[in-house]
């Protein structure tokens, strides 16, 4: 696991989520569960356990321990992670996969289905510099 004191830029404190995370943001808070290098080491069974209260669902957890890898191994921020995940790129080992040119047109095509009307967050300079980050971990 990375030393998060030798990031001074890195925020491990998960402050804000997705409104679909809402519920599991709730089991995170009630469990004490504020940072994100506490969600990448969650286990399918803690998830489980997070997942019966009714509340949260077991998909969204496991999707929030996918966001927690890219934000922890990455250093992205987490709406970067968000963006990923919901455009079909979970883990960096998939973000190491892509071009930038795939990568720039999932999540455009992401964005422009949830009518954000905002610039892309991510061109082709962003996906590049991403991809290379994916790609130094995996070697």
């Amino acid at each position: 696991m990375p030393d998060f004191n030798l990031m001074p830029d890195f925020n491990d404190a998960i402050q804000e989520l997705p409104q679909s995370f809402r519920r599991e943001k709730q089991e995170l808070d009630q469990a004490g569960i504020d940072r994100w290098s506490t969600v990448r080491s969650l286990t399918d069974l803690e998830l489980s356990q997070l997942a019966r209260s009714g509340q949260a669902s077991a998909r969204n957890l496991k999707r929030l321990r996918g966001m927690a890898e890219l934000v922890c191994v990455l250093h992205l921020p987490p709406q970067d992670a968000a963006l990923l995940m919901h455009a079909g790129i979970a883990t960096p080992a998939a973000l190491a996969a892509c071009s930038p040119e795939r990568l720039v047109r999932q999540t455009g095509r992401l964005e422009r289905s949830l009518g954000t009307k905002r610039p892309a967050v991510v061109d082709l300079r962003v996906a590049g510099d991403w991809i290379r980050r994916a790609r130094q971990l995996a070697n």
